[in-house]
């Protein structure tokens, strides 16, 4: 039963970010007083094997929506294939000033400037510990606005160490347009260095806890085909596990004539869904399947996961769509893919 048509516009009076906050609590008390299953009945699985991992399903959570694993049942409960949170770091942080979060019904997208705001890695262990969720749980790990950019590696060493017990994979976050001079780690020199460093990193873990965790390093959609080029390369080069295409744009193209389109921040939703799904070509003309893609980025449809999927994705995530067509949207594509699959 689909509820979101009418819940939606109470919620668009609210602000975004107070909207956001309230639609989760929402989600969790009917995950708590067992209304879900009967919202959302459970979905048969369609096992897709991915970065040594197997997936339920192919349609998965994108990393923003539950910053702080406080969640992560409640969200499980909808169907998801896998559920990424995060980006988390290592040391609680409030983000940029409010306001920070913008939408824009007219293209079904989301400008936002979030700045990485979180309540730090041992909150979001302690939240995985107190979960009961079984399934495929992605750890989006990034840096503190405060860390020298010359010295982030530290704090991606840092989460992956404390964040690989809990992790089927983890996720390296150098892509938000929101932290001063993150995405400066795309760089041929910066990259070279971090991925050498967190694949040694994830060597020594593996030996010590007798188990392997993929890592992906998700990228911009505001990258060149050259740069494309060049980062698939290291990706193969340093065997890491996946790549995550792409995080927000700040190119405004596509929304130029909106009121908002001055705003800073990632742009995301639809208006990116082109860009998105060229860099998933892109990436896999260079791969060539060695290195699997998760795409996300404009994925509001069956159509539009498909598409992806087409381009070279193995898995889909959702976010931006979500806040436009509620909880309903991922299950729709799950039974897209199942009817694919028969």
């Amino acid at each position: 039963m689909n509820l979101y048509p009418l819940l939606r516009p109470v919620l668009f009076s609210l602000s975004p970010e107070t909207a956001h906050t309230v639609s989760l609590k929402l989600l969790d008390a009917s995950y708590r007083l067992k209304i879900t299953p009967w919202l959302y009945p459970t979905l048969a699985d369609d096992p897709v094997n991915v970065m040594g991992l197997t997936f339920k399903n192919r349609v998965g959570l994108a990393a923003g929506l539950d910053k702080n694993g406080d969640y992560i049942d409640a969200l499980a409960a909808l169907g998801f294939g896998f559920i990424e949170i995060g980006t988390v770091t290592p040391r609680p942080q409030p983000g940029n000033p409010k306001p920070r979060l913008f939408r824009l019904p007219e293209y079904q997208a989301i400008i936002n400037r979030m700045g990485f705001n979180n309540l730090g890695l041992t909150h979001l262990l302690n939240q995985v510990q107190d979960s009961h969720y079984q399934g495929i749980l992605g750890i989006n790990i990034g840096k503190n606005f405060d860390t020298p950019i010359d010295q982030a590696v530290n704090d991606y060493v840092h989460g992956l160490t404390h964040a690989y017990p809990y992790a089927s994979y983890i996720a390296i976050n150098i892509s938000s347009p929101n932290t001063q001079n993150l995405r400066q780690l795309q760089q041929r020199d910066e990259l070279q260095g971090l991925l050498a460093t967190l694949k040694q990193t994830q060597h020594n873990l593996e030996h010590q806890h007798q188990r392997y965790v993929p890592l992906a390093v998700k990228i911009a959609p505001d990258l060149s085909d050259e740069q494309l080029h060049e980062i698939a390369t290291m990706l193969l080069e340093h065997g890491i596990d996946g790549v995550i295409a792409t995080n927000t744009t700040l190119d405004r193209s596509a929304i130029a004539a909106h009121p908002l389109a001055a705003e800073t921040g990632g742009l995301s939703g639809a208006p990116l869904k082109p860009q998105a799904t060229h860099v998933i070509r892109v990436l896999h003309d260079c791969l060539q399947d060695r290195l699997p893609i998760i795409a996300v980025g404009g994925i509001t449809s069956p159509q539009d996961a498909q598409e992806k999927i087409d381009a070279g994705a193995s898995l889909v995530q959702v976010y931006s769509g979500l806040i436009y067509q509620g909880p309903e949207l991922a299950r729709t594509l799950i039974q897209h893919f199942n009817r694919q699959h028969r």
